[in-house]
């Protein structure tokens, strides 16, 4: 009996320059909860719910223990939810091995095979989901061309810089050309100046792989500034706030995500009228609608929006004592006590700096301050985000 035969000429076709398409790509967390122990008694992920948009770049963002490479681990299939449900491409993929899920993933300690070379580490990944022979040479110089590293292909791993052994493992997690990526800490092993090279690389790889959903775990701030369409900020296995680098940087809704995205100076203050007061100073910042007059709330204003003297601003100039002072380059940061608050200014590199122990005046326009109200939760159960946001 002969065979059909209609795959030499998909092969043919492929070789032709139309490669198979992608995976179906999109995360979708439907209230997902992961426990451990004998009886998932200790909750990592608690009603988790979040969606990644296809080609969105989606940082998690949170301190150790905050639950965000547990999430991860549930996309990849390396954990079981206790309930809730993890969806791909629209399918439900809760009960998947990792090799069904389309997916790449690159972790921080690259996993290199140390004896394989790098052309067959980036061709183990294809292997293990039985591409067709004649297609794994074409696939591994595709990948090692994204990743620059087309000119090592025959060195060991060993032979290596780690910046370079990473770009092998992002390479090895591309060539199977998945639907979703997964990154997971993938900088923290590098040195600063190895990391904002490669942070620089990923951002030019999610220019040309448009349709590919990025998951990426950070606890570091600048990363997921720099790369995220939007980022998830994670507390206590819970999701706290949701949205933009921009919208979670200029107008945070909670402490938290303040002093957690970037540096910020969050100060006690009470409502009255169209202002507040801090220590018995008057301040004039915007007031939310819903806030009312006497009303606790946080003053929240970034260092680099603090200037050092009394500024055009005469209602928000705060005087204070120097107590530190850190030369930056081209900045120098204050740190002055007002009423016993800390303050941080970073300003422009100053000739003659004012000494610790110095009485210190410092300014802020009103459009450069945020009020956040006292108790605020923003992350309502089930879509904390609220809603889709464009990329």
């Amino acid at each position: 009996m002969t065979a059909p035969a209609p795959a030499p000429a998909a092969a043919s076709a492929r070789t032709a320059g139309a490669p198979p398409a992608r995976p179906a790509s999109g995360i979708r967390f439907d209230r997902v909860t992961v426990g451990y122990g004998r009886r998932a008694e200790h909750t990592v992920l608690d009603s988790f719910d979040l969606t990644v948009e296809p080609g969105e770049v989606m940082a998690l963002l949170g301190p150790s223990g905050s639950g965000k490479t547990t999430a991860l681990r549930a996309v990849a299939g390396f954990v079981q939810p206790a309930s809730g449900r993890v969806l791909i491409g629209g399918r439900d993929v809760t009960g998947l091995p990792p090799y069904r899920r389309g997916i790449g993933m690159v972790v921080q300690q690259y996993a290199l095979f140390p004896h394989m070379k790098v052309a067959e580490n980036v061709a183990f990944g294809l292997r293990a989901h039985k591409t067709p022979r004649a297609e794994i040479p074409g696939r591994v110089a595709e990948a090692l061309a994204m990743t620059g590293m087309a000119a090592y292909a025959g060195r060991h791993p060993r032979e290596l810089s780690g910046g370079q052994q990473q770009r092998v493992a992002i390479a090895r997690a591309l060539a199977i050309r998945p639907g979703v990526l997964l990154l997971d800490e993938p900088l923290s092993a590098l040195d600063a100046q190895l990391r904002s090279g490669m942070l620089a690389e990923l951002a030019r790889l999610h220019r040309e792989l448009p349709d590919v959903s990025i998951l990426y775990v950070t606890h570091d701030q600048v990363e997921a500034l720099t790369l995220a369409d939007r980022i998830a900020v994670l507390e206590g296995g819970r999701l706290r706030e949701c949205g933009t680098p921009q919208e979670l940087y200029r107008r945070p809704r909670s402490e938290f995500t303040a002093s957690f995205v970037g540096t910020a100076n969050l100060l006690p203050v009470t409502v009255r009228g169209d202002g507040v007061d801090f220590g018995g100073r008057r301040l004039t910042v915007p007031v939310p609608e819903g806030l009312a007059e006497g009303a606790g709330a946080t003053l929240c204003v970034r260092p680099h929006l603090v200037g050092l003297g009394a500024g055009d601003a005469p209602g928000n100039a705060l005087c204070g004592t120097l107590t530190d002072v850190q030369w930056r380059g081209a900045t120098h940061r204050l740190q002055v006590s007002v009423d016993g608050h800390r303050v941080l200014a970073d300003v422009r590199e100053l000739r003659r700096p004012p000494a610790p122990g110095d009485e210190t005046v410092l300014h802020f326009a009103p459009q450069d301050a945020v009020l956040i109200p006292a108790g605020l939760t923003p992350a309502a159960p089930g879509r904390p985000d609220g809603g889709r946001h464009g990329r």
